[in-house]
C-alpha cells in the first residue's frame, strides 16, 4: 500500500473511488502525536489509497476532503430516507 506523493492526486483518486461504489468505501484518519504525522486512508477492500504528511498546512486540506466525503455520504443516505417516507 504505497502512499501518494502529491495531495492533488490523492484527493482526486479518493473522490473517484468513493463515487464508483459509495456503499463499500471507508475513510480512516490516524494521527500520531509522537511522530507528528497524520495519515488518511480511503479503501474499498480492493483498492487502498493512503496519504501521510507532517506539514501543518496539509491538515486543512485533509479536513476539507474529509468533510466533503462525509457530506457526500450523508446526502446519499438522506435522499434514500426521504424516498422511503413518501
Amino acid at each position: 500500500m504505497p502512499y501518494y506523493q502529491t495531495w492533488e492526486e490523492f484527493a482526486r483518486a479518493a473522490e473517484k473511488l468513493y463515487l464508483t461504489d459509495p456503499m463499500k468505501v471507508r475513510v480512516v484518519l490516524k494521527y500520531r502525536h509522537c511522530d507528528g504525522n497524520i495519515c488518511m486512508k480511503v479503501t474499498d477492500d480492493a483498492v487502498c489509497l493512503q496519504y501521510k504528511t507532517d506539514q501543518a498546512q496539509d491538515v486543512k486540506k485533509i479536513e476539507k476532503l474529509h468533510g466533503k466525503l462525509m457530506r457526500l455520504m450523508v446526502s446519499k443516505e438522506s435522499h434514500s430516507g426521504a424516498m422511503e417516507t413518501d
